[in-house]
């Protein structure tokens, strides 16, 4: 099988559709494996903080205010679990205690508060000043959450409280703390909420080292000069910076960008961007010519759902698309071999 990459910009213009299989046929998928990152709770930690939660309100029969304050500053880990029945994200909970209790928790704020804990779980927190109005208005949010219970609401839509622990209040919560979760109802959740998704979302920035890393590992063992650049970071000439610069921003002679998604709808977007590199390298170039070269790494099974935006990608590249697998290939037959030095 021949890989596009192997192939002249005419011979992939005259059989796309082989050169897509032959692609697809080289994508490989992780998702089932997700990088812990740094805060990443470890089970004993959140239980720790559940048992300890769990003796306070004497198996979830009462919410004593005070106590639990007292409770997330020596335990902070229990904020977590604390959010985890409620089932909202940091910046949802800092909304709703601000809707409810008057007080101004930026959002800002309890995403750090939450990193922090996430952190040192198990290191008492500083509670006084503009802090402790926070979490007082946290936790009596919370309380008053956990107590009411899901509101009634119409047909056509479905309360965020509306779950196995959190719909009857207080009581459906101790009665699910004592007798523990019915498996289906645990399993129907999860399809709803998608099974590591708070994780997911917090190593989205991880998932993509390896694919850098990879690369970076091949540029440097041939002594090839390049530029990796920063999130956000601004290239004259670029209104969005590529990934890899070689041989730099100032003479860019070959375009790298690693992209890696387990979403088709992800990877369209990330086709789009690429689309808009290739336009770039041609604008101000004479006719059949590129002002610099693309090259596109990917991974994930996002890209392997459309065929058609491979096409799209193979033809923005001329045919220069690498996966992992092929990424052995990636100097020699591109032109980056024109600055390998090993």
């Amino acid at each position: 099988m021949k890989y596009p990459f192997e192939a002249t910009y005419a011979e992939i213009q005259a059989d796309s559709d082989s050169f897509v299989t032959a692609t697809f046929s080289s994508l490989a998928s992780e998702f089932l494996v997700l990088p812990k990152g740094e805060g990443f709770v470890e089970y004993p930690q959140f239980v720790a903080g559940y048992e300890a939660l769990k003796k306070v309100t004497i198996g979830f029969s009462k919410l004593p205010r005070k106590e639990l304050l007292h409770l997330v500053g020596t335990t902070p880990i229990c904020l977590i679990v604390i959010r985890s029945i409620l089932g909202f994200t940091p910046p949802e909970w800092a909304y709703v205690a601000s809707q409810r209790k008057g007080v101004a928790v930026a959002q800002g704020f309890l995403r750090s508060l939450d990193r922090k804990v996430r952190m040192q779980p198990l290191r008492p927190l500083r509670v006084d000043g503009t802090t402790k109005e926070r979490l007082v208005a946290m936790v009596e949010t919370a309380c008053d959450l956990m107590e009411e219970g899901c509101p009634s609401v119409n047909n056509q839509s479905i309360h965020r409280l509306q779950k196995a622990d959190t719909s009857g209040g207080l009581e459906t919560i101790r009665a699910l703390a004592g007798m523990g979760t019915p498996y289906a109802m645990l399993l129907y959740e999860r399809f709803l909420g998608r099974p590591f998704a708070g994780h997911r979302d917090s190593v989205s920035d991880l998932v993509g080292d390896d694919l850098e890393s990879a690369i970076e590992d091949v540029l440097t063992k041939r002594g090839i000069t390049y530029r990796k650049t920063k999130r956000a970071e601004r290239i004259l000439g670029f209104d969005q910076a590529p990934d890899f610069i070689v041989p730099d921003e100032f003479d860019p002679q070959v375009i790298i960008e690693a992209k890696i998604t387990e979403d088709d709808g992800t990877a369209r977007d990330k086709v789009t961007r690429i689309q808009h590199l290739g336009e770039l390298s041609v604008t101000g170039a004479p006719p059949g010519k590129q002002k610099f070269q693309v090259i596109a790494c990917i991974a994930g099974r996002g890209f392997g759902v459309r065929r058609e935006d491979m096409r799209k990608m193979l033809l923005a590249t001329r045919g220069k698309v690498f996966t992992l697998k092929t990424l052995d290939r990636l100097v020699e037959c591109s032109d980056l071999r024109k600055f390998a030095t090993k």
